[in-house]
Parts: C-alpha cells; sequence; structure tokens
C-alpha cells in the first residue's frame, strides 16, 4: 500500500523523488598493472615455532593479479615457482619494464611422503633463481632456472634491469659469498659475480641488499650488526663503499628507497638471542629513516644520517612506502602464527601507518590497526598511493583454505584530515603461504 501511495504520488506532483534504496559501491579502483606475489605452500605459520609442517596444500606459486579496475573483479593467475616464507619478505622482485619476475628459492619444497610427519628439518637449501616472463599477466611463463649458491635469502634487480643482486644466508652459502651480483639482459641471467664487501664480516647474516631506484648504488643491510652500508657499482661488476655506516636498531629485516630515493627506510624486528624463543616474545618493532647524502664527514667522504624513528606493533617484518613517498606501512605479524595451543598466542596481526616527510624523512606514527589474519608479511600501495594491498598467509577459520591478497584504503575525515587505514571486505584468494609482494606500476 505504501510503496502504490509512494508512486502516486510522484505521478501526481511531478517531482522527481530520491531513490531510497541503492547499490552503493565505495571507489575501490586499484591503480597499477599488476600484482606479483609468492606463496610458500610447505608449512603452516606454526612451524616456525613447533617445527612441524602441517598438512600440505598444493604447490608453491608465483601469483599474478593484473589491477587497475575495482577490486571486487580482480583474480589471481598462478604457476609453480619454489620459494620460502623462511627469510625476509623480498623473495621476488620485477624488472622496472613489468616484464620479467625473478624468485628466489630459499628452501626447496618438501618432499614426498608422509606429509603429516614432516617437519621444518625435512627441507633443503634451495640453490636456485627463477625467472618469469608476464608479457601476459594471466599466464605467467617460467623461462630460467639459474643454479645459484646455497640459501639465498633476497633479491633485488637495479633501476634500468640490468643487473640482479642476490644475498645468501650465512648458514647456506653467505659466510664466504654474502652477495651475489647477475647480469640480466633479452630475458636471461648471465654468469654471477660475487663481489667483497668490507662491511660485512665473515658469518655477518646480509640480510637484505636492496638497489637504488635512480643509481647504481646498493643498500647493505647487516642483520648481525644491526648496520646499514651502501656501496657504489665500479668497473668489472666490483662493488667500492660509499659514505660511512649507519647504525640502526635491533634486528634489522629489510630496506627500502623512498621513491625519489633521497631516503632508506628500514624495519627492525627486536629479535635475538636475549629474546625468549628468539623471536616469540619480541618487544614492538620499530622503523628509522635514512638520508642519503645528508653532508661530508671531518675526512671530506661522503656522510649519510639517521634521521628519524618511529615504532611499530611487534615484528614488522613487512615494509611498504607509497609512491607519493608520504605514507609507510609495516606488516606486524605480532604472534598470529603460534600454534593454537600456545598461550602467548595473538588471534590477530596488525598494521602500523606511519606519515613521512618527502623533505626531511621525518617519520610520523599515526596508529595500529589490529586484523583477524596470520603472518602477514608484506604490503603494496597501488599507484596512487590510496590504496594498500596486504598478503594473509593464513586464515583462523581452518575451514577457509589458502591465502589472500586483502585490500585496505587510506582514509580522511574532511573535518580532521588526519590519514587512517580502513580493511575493506575484499579480497584475492591465492595459494596458502603468501609472504612476498610488489606492484608493477
Amino acid at each position: 500500500m505504501i510503496k502504490q501511495w509512494f508512486a502516486a504520488s510522484i505521478a501526481l506532483t511531478g517531482i522527481a523523488l530520491p531513490v531510497l534504496a541503492q547499490n552503493r559501491t565505495a571507489p575501490m579502483n586499484f591503480a597499477g598493472r599488476y600484482l606479483v606475489s609468492v606463496s610458500d605452500a610447505d608449512m603452516v605459520a606454526s612451524a616456525y615455532v613447533d617445527g612441524s609442517l602441517g598438512t600440505k596444500e598444493g604447490e608453491d606459486v608465483i601469483s599474478v593479479i593484473p589491477v587497475g579496475k575495482h577490486v571486487s573483479q580482480l583474480q589471481a593467475y598462478e604457476t609453480t615457482a619454489s620459494n620460502s616464507v623462511a627469510g625476509p619478505p623480498v623473495a621476488v622482485a620485477v624488472t622496472p619494464d613489468g616484464r620479467y619476475a625473478m624468485v628466489v628459492e630459499t628452501w626447496t619444497q618438501r618432499p614426498e611422503g608422509a606429509w603429516e610427519n614432516q617437519t621444518f628439518a625435512d627441507l633443503e637449501h634451495g640453490n636456485r633463481i627463477l625467472v618469469f616472463d608476464l608479457k601476459d599477466p594471466t599466464n605467467p611463463t617460467l623461462v630460467q632456472d639459474l643454479k645459484i649458491p646455497q640459501r639465498p635469502d633476497a633479491v633485488s634487480i637495479n633501476f634500468d634491469g640490468s643487473l640482479v643482486a642476490v644475498s645468501f644466508h650465512p648458514n647456506g652459502a653467505g659466510t664466504e659469498t654474502p652477495l651475489g651480483l647477475i647480469p640480466f639482459s633479452n630475458g636471461q641471467l648471465g654468469k654471477p659475480i660475487y663481489p667483497k664487501l668490507t662491511t660485512i664480516s665473515q658469518g655477518e647474516r646480509l640480510i637484505h641488499a636492496e638497489w637504488h631506484p635512480k643509481q647504481n648504488i646498493l643498500a647493505v643491510v647487516n642483520e648481525t650488526a644491526a648496520e646499514v652500508s651502501f656501496a657504489r657499482l665500479a668497473d668489472n661488476l666490483q662493488l667500492e663503499p660509499w659514505g660511512n655506516v649507519v647504525q640502526v636498531e635491533k634486528a634489522p629485516f629489510m630496506g627500502r628507497f623512498t621513491p625519489d630515493g633521497r631516503h632508506l627506510i628500514v624495519n627492525n624486528l627486536y629479535w635475538g638471542a636475549d629474546v625468549e624463543g628468539r623471536w616469540i616474545e619480541a618487544p614492538q618493532g620499530s622503523i628509522n629513516s635514512i638520508r642519503l647524502e645528508a653532508g661530508t664527514q671531518s675526512d671530506g667522504t661522503l656522510r649519510h644520517a639517521l634521521i628519524s624513528r618511529s615504532h611499530t606493533g611487534v615484528s614488522p617484518e613487512g615494509l611498504a612506502i607509497s609512491p607519493n613517498g608520504r605514507y609507510v606501512v609495516t606488516t606486524n605479524v605480532e604472534r598470529s602464527y603460534l600454534p593454537y595451543n600456545d598461550q602467548r598466542i595473538t588471534w590477530y596481526s596488525s598494521l602500523t601507518l606511519a606519515t613521512l616527510d618527502p623533505e626531511t624523512g621525518q617519520l610520523n606514527h599515526v596508529a595500529d590497526y589490529p586484523f583477524d589474519g596470520i603472518l602477514p608479511e608484506a604490503a603494496a600501495f597501488d599507484a596512487s598511493s590510496q590504496y594498500l594491498a596486504v598478503v594473509n598467509y593464513d586464515h583462523f577459520d581452518d575451514s577457509i583454505k589458502g591465502g589472500s591478497i586483502d585490500f585496505w584504503r587510506i582514509g580522511t575525515d574532511p573535518l580532521n584530515p588526519k590519514p587512517q587505514l580502513i580493511k575493506t571486505n575484499y579480497s584475492v584468494p591465492v595459494t596458502r603461504g603468501v609472504h612476498s609482494m610488489v606492484l608493477v606500476e
């Protein structure tokens, strides 16, 4: 009756009244070309604590998600790529033109057999770097499988796509060969070269070597000494020290340059032998900002400077900087990865949002944002700097198979412009164990 009266009233008055019921969809157009991630299907997250690999869910994969439209329409395209979550979340990198992705194999895939009885000790050190052609992002294709030294930790590609840096764990090849440089041309890797690094002592862990976005300069993250040094590429693919060593905080995990290359942001986990369980009962972590070429030292050599710090949630393993250089996000695994019967478990993970002044390098903590997820180790902003993709290794609801890429947005109140992170209801399913991810703009 009311509906009939309403329609009749419109007909009699001729007034166009607003429609009360609408199918509304908030803006969520994730800008860019595609997201590239890798998943380690070999272990459940709690294997970090009790060693049990748990139920196997498929094969290790690389996932490609073409973006540029509303995230409700996105899907992942996957193919096999051996990789491991046991390392920093920089196991995949993409060439600047977006054509090729490279994945390092830190640990091999688990052997065939009685999977329910397998432990982390059943895995062997990996020794490969894989190259995938992304010409068709819906069909990533393996084009090269190159043998390299054992237990590569991280991979980075320089600004023109001609040179690949790979760091190696000291319990693998890293004691003698902490860093490898591999030429790349016409879709193929060449013969690796292993330059000397004077800032890494024998047995120390070069956990991540990251190329500068505009120059052939490497940021070298020394987890053991809690230091960051810089090296410039010289002739014959050798490296020479570039400026001073910068002391950062306890257990740095990775470094990312700001888009303009003026600053390096480092996340610090506060893990160590003096922490119960080495990482299980770690306190809150932090991020540091380092300004490159901040001045000169007394002897006239170049000086880099530690500029700012900000605190994060517990174990901030992942680090993302927005393309506009104004936001920094860490993905904090908290204690979400513990076995369900461990009283120390946090039934949540979190993100930390900080603002960054692109001119000064000053960091300002905004807030921590807990969410329902396990072991989120990576995030990537979209090209507009307004949206964020976050990897979710696994779900607390065991009836949900696989992992996911979850989407967040940066939001502000027009009357109070302080930025906030808001988790949306959108996600893209991927193979369980997703841990490293990059955006191709």
